[in-house]
């Protein structure tokens, strides 16, 4: 059955996607090659969290049309395809594009002419032409920019964000030529309220490039004045709180316990799909991660200093680490700064236990984390709470008064309320 839309990769850029194509009334099919988040789908379940999305959403999605499936043969009915493949760092600091290059192939051997190929996973400036053009147009037979058109179009989905959903937030697209850019254009038209045409594919990819390794960088330096505050005795939320009252050339960000979710740092010198590269790196980026890298490790001396200020030693401690996901208000994990500071704890011989409304299960070094099933009688029994993720499900009121020693590493909590990062 022929459809307007399919979305490749039905993850965290994919689902949101095929979401908002689904409620402008655009025909839809979501292609993933794991045939268990597709038979999850179908059940009207979420395979995996990050989405934003509900077990309710994807309910409405699929009265609304949504038909996911495992069979690329749906991928050659479709007028516009939307390559949403998930993209991490690799050891070697280098974009893993082996999910990309499966869907591209997925795709190629079904290719019409005519049909908008557009991408959306996070990739280095040039990944359009030089690696993802070239794998659609060995398996078709067909030229990109003659033949079919293909574009760039940064995500710039933010899972649980109440505020700004895919139609409000306004869409870059580069293609590869004018008419290309278009075409793009013309698809993005029918469910963004704003469109942004970019001179070209590289243009666009740089734009992600750029908006992610702008919030490392500013969050770098959030950190690095969080530790020089304490050790100078200053209330840094309060100096954001001034701070932020300046209207021009300020804009504020907050430190943290680490940084994690799945807008990864990039440096463009690491381009490890031709082998090449700029023979300089980019010195703010490096530095950001080793500043945001540090923190774990800084939050858990923190712990281990207030333990031993209020008389107790780590070794033995009861700790309780509230909210182990990467960002307030979902149960995704990935990158989050969580589990490398209960390891840390537990190496110190602490006793872990944690809380999170949207993470049923936890597991750190192997070994898996008892849950606090009663909040406030877990805090007041434990010899630290550590907040980690400000969910908006916490009581900090109440949660200050339980909890017999609290550090605070979001600054959520009121002044003088609890021990602040």
């Amino acid at each position: 059955m022929p459809a307007d839309l399919a979305v490749i990769g039905l993850g965290r850029l994919g689902l949101p996607l095929a979401q908002a194509a689904t409620a402008a009334g655009i025909d839809t099919i979501g292609y993933d090659p794991d045939p268990y988040a597709v038979a999850e789908l179908r059940a009207g379940r979420l395979p995996a969290e990050g989405t934003g999305l509900t077990a309710a959403d994807i309910r409405r999605m699929l009265s609304a049309g949504f038909r996911p499936t495992t069979a690329d043969a749906e991928l050659g009915r479709v007028r516009t395809a939307v390559i949403c493949a998930p993209t991490r760092l690799g050891e070697d600091r280098a974009l893993d594009l082996h999910a990309v290059a499966g869907a591209a192939r997925a795709l190629a051997g079904r290719l019409r002419p005519h049909t908008t190929v557009l991408l959306e996973s996070a990739v280095y400036p040039g990944t359009t032409e030089e690696f993802l053009g070239p794998l659609l147009e060995a398996g078709s037979g067909l030229r990109a920019g003659a033949d079919f058109h293909l574009a760039y179009s940064p995500s710039r989905v933010d899972p649980g964000d109440r505020q700004h959903g895919y139609a409000t937030i306004p869409k870059v697209i580069g293609g590869l030529t004018p008419a290309c850019t278009e075409a793009a254009a013309a698809f993005y038209g029918r469910i963004c309220e704003k469109v942004v045409r970019a001179r070209g594919p590289r243009e666009a990819e740089a734009v992600r490039v750029l908006e992610s390794n702008y919030r490392h960088v500013n969050i770098a330096l959030a950190n690095e004045m969080a530790v020089f505050c304490h050790d100078i005795g200053v209330d840094l939320w309060d100096v954001v709180r001034c701070a932020e009252t300046k209207p021009f050339g300020f804009q504020a960000f907050r430190p943290g316990p680490g940084v994690g979710g799945h807008g990864v740092p990039v440096d463009p010198n690491y381009l490890s799909y031709k082998g090449r590269s700029l023979g300089y790196p980019l010195r703010m980026v490096e530095l950001a991660q080793e500043v945001n890298g540090r923190m774990p490790r800084y939050v858990t001396q923190r712990c281990a200093a207030l333990l031993n200020e209020y008389g107790k030693s780590a070794r033995g401690a009861r700790v309780l680490l509230l909210g182990v996901g990467y960002k307030a208000d979902t149960g995704d994990e990935e990158g989050s700064p969580a589990r490398e500071i209960a390891s840390r704890l537990m190496e110190l011989g602490a006793q872990i236990s944690y809380h999170d409304p949207y993470v049923p299960q936890w597991s750190v070094l192997g070994r898996p984390v008892p849950r606090a099933e009663c909040l406030y009688e877990s805090a007041a029994e434990a010899d630290l709470t550590v907040l980690l993720q400000h969910h908006r499900t916490y009581d900090l009121q109440g949660l200050t008064v339980k909890a017999q020693l609290l550090l605070d590493t979001r600054g959520a909590t009121p002044a003088g309320a609890a021990h602040r990062l």
